[in-house]
């Protein structure tokens, strides 16, 4: 997605900056100079953002590759600008460092902060060998696969280098204790990326920890190399201790100074442990490990907690860390173990620590993902209920609507601005027919685009079914001769993780009434799914196998109306294709288990409708049938609702339900498309102007209590007056 950028630069020999970490390539001097400082000064007046994933592949948004290209500058005579220039423009799009929706949402979160210039720098991992790649087979399943990718020969990415032996790359040291309880210090090196705002005039610094070092000990390679690398709970404890080990060694390496620590997700919270350390030193003195009251640590949690800021983001057990105590002694210093034993008490099972319950505990503010989620939470910790808010997930405009409909969105006065503030879609009127006609066009145009390349998979597949042992992961690929999906053909998409409690499968329950529904007018449906399991969660694949499993006996009984296509390797490009090029998108969890959900939102940025349980974000994102259809169970949150037991999951209600809608969703599509339009109208006038990350962030910003420079404040502000997610309206 492009636009005309109002950044001015008299060569592209401006965009290099350095200081005396390296030379980088994207931004100003001057501008790079502000960011730095900004993150060094001597009040604090900053933020980390700590998470154990982010996911901001360039090929879905990359405002320095759309601006070299607007402007044609496509080599340089200085051959180090030059080599920067066609790194940029054709190496490698993607950084393999995300599993799902929550690195992907954090690359958002980053993004939005740099347009607004927040002054931020966030923290994770590199992950040599990132997530797993996904091979789908029909007979098998999924098949996983290490991730190939070189961080080295990856444009966006720079290496710090030692200030005092540039020639080498910067290494900080980082505190951990073996098994014999004794002090150890692993070595790590610092990548960078920054995350540019939309107009070339900010940026996001952020730092990845690579410990893969042929210094580190096994332990730490090993867990080191794969994002969520869980082959033992060792090894997944180990990975958390090194995100949340780092941050300090990171900011004095760098002496940035920020006083606020988010926590996006629990899995950093050790950096909790080593502030309550370093408070317990400043306090007692280097001898306090053998002084400290558990009212000294009380204390120190309280002074700790004035600094961190928590975002719990699923009520699923899978997604809160509980470590066996025993196994914990054995990786980690007693003092923690002192610490652990008063924090994260886990009163369902005496045995473990759990980490989210630590988090809980150490924070100044804790909040949730949406609405219903706060409710759900407030319920699971009790404890901790009163300080429990909400702040609605969003996702980035710019990044996920399509260049098609940015392209109207540009041409339409009534929408001026809105790559800056997305809150003016609000504006729209209940009645614009240029407008909708406009839309419609692009949608099309995505459609076609999405269509012809699941056209391009299948014949490609079928070919590969030939040559390769494995077989294609679409029934369709495998007939005489290859049914292809045709355009304006109502288009259902669904695309998440694969885990029981999203129900992926719920739709096809029962496939004779799915079909039946189908040729009763004679009205076809393609249904287009994508997603990945995680390597460990045999019930996901399980799941993920149903939907190949049920792709002939669907196609056959509804006579070649329902065509259920499966693509491979799901990843942000992907995403974005499929929330453009879709009719309506699905969303069927098992309410209340799906905290928020962001691919909806993706889809609604783009005026798609979402036929969706009343989970997670759709309670505020649906409007009365207005924007889009719910079906499914919707009654009073209990502590049963919360179970994730297979018997539980509703499968015959909700799908039900959904049967039920189909038919009137159809109708709607196929005889009044210009009702259907309508719905997509006023998608964009509801909800964008609340679920992007824009809005989203500014309510993140209210929390880190920083002072802003007055336009940036102003600007905050007015994003903050869009929504208040913790306020009923």
């Amino acid at each position: 997605m492009t636009a005309e950028k109002t950044i001015t630069i008299d060569t592209e020999k401006e965009l290099v900056s350095h200081n005396e970490f390296g030379t980088f390539f994207g931004i100003p001097q001057a501008t790079f100079d502000k960011v730095w400082s900004r993150l060094r000064t001597a009040d604090g007046n900053s933020v980390v953002y700590i998470s154990m994933e982010i996911g901001a592949d360039p090929d879905v948004f990359h405002p320095l590759r759309d601006f070299l290209l607007e402007q044609n500058i496509t080599e340089s005579d200085d051959p180090v600008v030059d080599t920067f220039i066609r790194k940029y423009l054709h190496g490698p799009r993607k950084i393999p460092n995300y599993s799902g929706g929550l690195g992907v949402l954090a690359g958002d979160t980053l993004k939005s902060l740099a347009d607004m210039h927040i002054p931020v720098l966030a923290v994770s991992l590199l992950y040599r060998e990132g997530y797993f790649s996904q091979f789908v087979d029909s007979k098998v399943g999924q098949i996983d696969q290490a991730t190939q990718w070189v961080p080295e020969e990856t444009p966006t990415l720079f290496q710090l280098r030692d200030p005092e032996n540039p020639e080498e790359p910067l290494e900080i040291s980082v505190p951990f204790f073996n098994t014999q309880d004794e002090p150890e210090q692993i070595r790590a090196q610092v990548w960078m990326k920054m995350e540019l705002s939309e107009e070339l005039d900010y940026f996001v610094p952020e730092f990845l920890i690579d410990y893969k070092l042929p210094s580190s000990p096994p332990w730490i390679r090993e867990a080191a190399e794969q994002l969520y690398n869980a082959k033992t709970m060792a090894m997944k404890a180990n990975q958390r201790r090194m995100l949340g080990s780092c941050v300090l060694p990171l900011m004095r390496a760098l002496n940035f100074t920020a006083h606020t620590i988010h926590l996006n997700e629990q899995h950093g919270v050790a950096v909790s442990l080593h502030l309550i350390q370093r408070e317990l030193k400043k306090q007692l003195g280097p001898g306090f490990y053998e002084t400290m009251s558990e009212q000294d640590i009380l204390q120190a949690v309280e002074t700790v907690s004035q600094r961190i800021v928590y975002t719990i983001h699923t009520p699923v057990k899978a997604g809160h860390d509980r470590f066996p105590r025993a196994m914990y002694s054995g990786i980690n210093h007693k003092v923690c173990q002192r610490i652990l034993d008063l924090l994260a008490q886990d009163e369902e099972y005496p045995g473990e620590y759990n980490f989210t319950a630590l988090a809980m505990r150490v924070n100044r503010a804790v909040n949730s993902v949406s609405r219903l989620h706060r409710d759900v939470t407030r319920r699971q910790f009790p404890k901790f209920a009163d300080k429990i808010t909400a702040v609605t997930n969003g996702v980035h405009h710019l990044t996920w609507i399509s260049g098609n409909r940015a392209r109207v969105f540009d041409n339409h006065p009534e929408l001026a601005g809105w790559r800056d503030n997305p809150g003016v879609f609000a504006q729209l009127g209940a009645s614009v027919p240029e407008l909708a006609r406009d839309l419609e066009t692009a949608w099309k145009k995505d459609n076609i685009a999405l269509v012809d390349y699941i056209n391009a998979m299948l014949r490609t597949h079928r070919n590969q079914m030939l040559e390769t042992w494995i077989d294609p992961p679409n029934y369709l690929s495998r007939l005489p001769e290859t049914p292809e999906l045709e355009p304006d053909t109502f288009t259902i998409g669904f695309a998440r993780r694969f885990s029981t409690y999203k129900r992926a499968d719920l739709i096809f329950d029962d496939i004779a009434t799915l079909a039946e529904i189908l040729t009763r007018k004679n009205q076809p449906v393609n249904f287009v799914f994508a997603g990945k399991a995680h390597p460990a969660d045999e019930p996901g694949k399980s799941v993920l196998k149903l939907i190949l499993d049920n792709q002939e006996e669907l196609y056959r009984k509804s006579n070649g109306l329902a065509k259920l296509v499966f693509i491979p390797g799901y990843d942000m490009l992907i995403a974005k294709m499929m929330v453009s090029g879709v009719h309506a998108w699905l969303n069927s969890p098992k309410r209340p288990l799906e905290a928020s959900g962001t691919s909806g939102m993706k889809a609604a940025m783009n005026g798609a409708p979402n036929i969706s349980v009343m989970d997670g974000w759709w309670v505020e994102g649906y409007h009365n049938g207005q924007t889009g259809w719910k079906f499914g169970y919707e009654g009073p949150i209990e502590d049963a609702n919360l179970s994730e037991d297979p018997d539980s999951l509703l499968y015959a209600e909700d799908s039900l339900s959904f049967y039920q809608l189909l038919p009137k969703i159809l109708d709607l599509f196929y005889d009044h498309p210009d009702k259907y339009m309508q719905i997509a109208v006023n998608n964009l006038r509801c909800n964008v102007p609340i679920f992007n990350t824009h809005r989203m962030a500014a309510e993140y910003v209210e929390k880190y209590n920083l002072q802003l420079e007055p336009d940036t404040a102003a600007a905050v502000k007015s994003f903050q007056r869009l929504y208040q997610s913790d306020t009923e309206q």
